[in-house]
């Protein structure tokens, strides 16, 4: 698929589903005594973040394992009702998520990294790999970010959505109260 397809495509998107380990995080886990876990986020997609919901467009964490690490996330982000941490069945899951936001395939676009991502980015109208995805997930992307997961991924995704639909300059605004251009 070229720019201008992708372009297109992404127009008709009304929401945004992401695999949390290895697209949100670098896909490490830092495990300490008494079940400490620890994962680094983004500030970058926390930002990206705060753009998507000032163009009022939904953002779903589909996991596919349960973490508090990725619960508190979620909720310093506002996204504690978009959280699903599914377990490797996460096709069961989207099928919730489409319902729910009453979306169909060709409106969502998804970001994955790993083999239990294959089942959902083939059924969504734009599957989308982080650049350090599994070979067989970017082999399903229409688009593979320049960034890796837990680099700012997300945020490069936002950013072409929000640019595709012609919202980034009023999201802006939005969250920051001040002109994108002067």
């Amino acid at each position: 698929m070229n720019k201008d397809e992708l372009m297109d495509k992404l127009k008709k998107v009304k929401i945004i589903i992401t695999d949390v380990d290895g697209v949100l995080t670098d896909g490490y886990l830092y495990i300490g005594s008494n079940d400490l876990e620890l994962k680094k986020f983004n500030v970058f997609d926390g930002a990206g973040i705060a753009l998507l919901k000032a163009a009022s467009i939904p953002l779903v964490f589909l996991s596919g394992r349960y973490s508090k690490a990725t619960v508190a996330r979620a909720e310093e982000l506002g996204l504690l009702d978009n959280l699903y941490q599914s377990g490797h069945a996460k096709i069961e899951e989207y099928q919730k998520i489409k319902e729910k936001f009453k979306v169909s395939d060709d409106e969502i676009v998804y970001i994955g990294d790993d083999i239990i991502d294959i089942p959902v980015l083939r059924k969504v109208g734009i599957p989308i790999a982080v650049n350090n995805a599994n070979d067989e997930v970017k082999k399903l992307a229409v688009y593979i970010t320049r960034k890796n997961g837990g680099e700012g991924a997300l945020r490069e995704v936002i950013e072409l959505l929000l640019n595709a639909k012609g919202l980034f300059e009023k999201s802006f605004e939005k969250v920051t109260h001040a002109p994108y251009r002067e």
